[in-house]
């Protein structure tokens, strides 16, 4: 069990139980977190259902599936896929393993879609506004009413949905872009259904059927959401996120039943990640509140980065109504009134030049109905006004997105970001596995490795910073480079060994001493283990560099 646990971090694990899997074997398919169960004559038990029949002294359970068949396992996330046979079971699984590398941090495995879907083109599906979809057209497209296939946003067909069964307000799976594989996390913006079975132990027990809201987190939501993260983070896959949340549940029961805590899951999930995270906020979308809180791209910034749909998306922690209320009460729209209506203000004027006693309380009168007849259209006005914080071009400003991206173009601009960043990263990890030679005196974080990098970018002649933001001339000038960017990397190599040894040989004190005696026993061993030839050019370069 110890082993398993270990090995999901380490390599990819996957059970294909085809079978009765009893007491420690169910805890190994757990520990192995992916599973792909048969639906018939395969329950993943702790206990015999005979067992627990002789416990209790009566026949309660007729089947092991009671206890563990795909209507259990399935429903509460143990089971990510359900196939009918073995062989649907097996091809699941190959297919499956097609998105994953041959090893881990591996090359990600690319596939050739000519023939059967274009890089560059338009993303034709495209949700309406105030009107509940199926938030898998966003990821594979789907027909019109008139049978006209309208594309989405990965590759026709490549689209392969888990863990579908259980906590049906979130949507995840594996696609590909342009060929390259990716994890896909999208919000299911229709009322969901979770069915919780009754216990025929229990006589007082009855199904219950619970309603959950769209673009909401429940706490078995929130848990696959970070489930889903972890598995795709020990796959090396590239995330994207399609985000439609308005925040997490915060009732009674949810609170007690924990949302809080699987909510803080989602934060460790991406904190751990180390290949490139897009948070994106599809058209007529929305984050709120604490969504926005698990979502922010500054939670592990040397990999997630934000967009908006150009236009239609809205993000911010209050809602438009939220922050009106809030922000501009009864009494400064009151204030507003009197400062914008001429109406008002003409009263205003009046009440001031009057003192007769009957007139100044019937233009008092008179303003308290304008008042009143106002107020509903600067409250809308209000809402309006607060709504505009919220806009993609506002985050831009603010630095909480990266771009707004035009939904229709956002396959092409996202395929040659994403190749961008793999490129950048692969080249990221060289860096920093460079600078950590020895005791790592130079240890390089991710974000600082990117500075690096661009500073060798803006070293070339005719580039500009402007340059480093365009994904496809960054890729060419990596393309077109790639001697010269292997030589830094030696030299960065180099560099930090130089540093480490001089920092050690001008400590002073004990430090010092120790020090130089250990790097000149050190070079004496190297030595004795080196060829005659390699001494020889070891001599002439110590020769050359101390001018003996």
């Amino acid at each position: 069990a110890g082993e398993t646990s270990l090995a999901y971090n380490d390599i990819f694990t996957m059970t294909v139980v085809l079978g009765r899997t009893v007491g420690i074997g169910a805890y190994l398919v757990r520990l192995g977190q992916r599973t792909i169960q048969k639906t018939t004559a395969s329950p993943i038990i702790l206990t015999g259902y005979q067992a627990l029949n002789k416990l209790m002294g009566c026949d309660v359970y007729s089947t092991n599936d009671q206890l563990g068949g795909p209507g259990i396992m399935y429903s509460n996330g143990v089971s990510h896929l359900a196939e009918p046979d073995h062989l649907r079971a097996v091809t699941s699984a190959v297919e499956w393993l097609s998105f994953v590398p041959s090893i881990r941090r591996g090359l990600l495995p690319i596939t050739d879609i000519r023939g059967v879907d274009e890089i560059e083109r338009p993303i034709e599906f495209c949700p309406s506004p105030n009107t509940p979809y199926d938030p898998r057209f966003l990821i594979t497209g789907c027909e019109d009413e008139d049978g006209k296939w309208l594309s989405g946003f990965f590759d026709k067909g490549s689209f392969q949905e888990a863990l579908s069964g259980w906590a049906k307000t979130v949507v995840i799976g594996r696609a590909r872009l342009g060929g390259i594989p990716m994890g896909v996390i999208a919000t299911e913006n229709r009322t969901a259904e979770a069915i919780k079975p009754a216990d025929p132990a229990d006589v007082k027990a009855s199904e219950a059927v619970i309603q959950q809201a769209g673009c909401v987190w429940f706490p078995n939501s929130a848990y696959k959401t970070a489930q889903a993260i972890n598995d795709f983070r020990t796959e090396d896959l590239p995330l994207i996120v399609f985000a439609n949340w308005r925040g997490f549940s915060g009732g009674q029961r949810d609170m007690f039943d924990e949302v809080l805590k699987y909510g803080s899951l989602i934060v460790d999930a991406f904190v751990a990640y180390e290949q490139p995270v897009f948070v994106f906020i599809p058209p007529y979308a929305e984050i709120r509140g604490g969504a926005w809180v698990v979502l922010d791209a500054s939670i592990n910034a040397s990999v997630m980065e934000m967009y908006a749909s150009k236009g239609s998306a809205r993000g911010g922690v209050l809602e438009a109504n939220g922050a009106a209320s809030v922000k501009y009460r009864t009494k400064d729209l009151i204030i507003t009134m009197h400062r914008l209506d001429d109406t008002l203000k003409a009263l205003d004027v009046q009440l001031k030049a009057t003192d007769d006693a009957g007139e100044v309380a019937s233009i008092k009168a008179t303003i308290l109905d304008r008042e009143k007849s106002l107020l509903p259209v600067y409250e809308q006005i209000a809402v309006q006004f607060c709504e505009l914080h919220d806009t993609p071009g506002r985050m831009k400003a603010v630095g909480v997105i990266e771009k707004d991206v035009e939904w229709r173009d956002s396959r092409t601009y996202f395929f040659w970001r994403l190749r961008r960043k793999l490129a950048e990263f692969d080249l990221r990890k060289k860096m920093i596995e460079a600078a950590e030679v020895g005791r790592g005196v130079k240890s390089l974080t991710p974000i600082e490795a990117s500075a690096i990098m661009k500073s060798w970018f803006l070293e070339t002649p005719g580039m500009t910073d402007a340059m480093w933001s365009d994904d496809k001339v960054m890729l060419q000038w990596m393309a077109e480079s790639n001697q010269m960017l292997e030589a830094k990397v030696v030299q960065l190599t180099k560099d930090c060994v130089v540093q480490e040894v001089y920092q050690v040989m001008t400590a002073g004190g004990n430090t010092a001493v120790v020090g130089t005696s250990g790097i000149v026993e050190g070079i004496a061993r190297a030595c004795q283990a080196m060829n005659a030839e390699e001494q020889e050019k070891f001599k002439a370069m110590l020769k050359t560099s101390l001018q003996l």
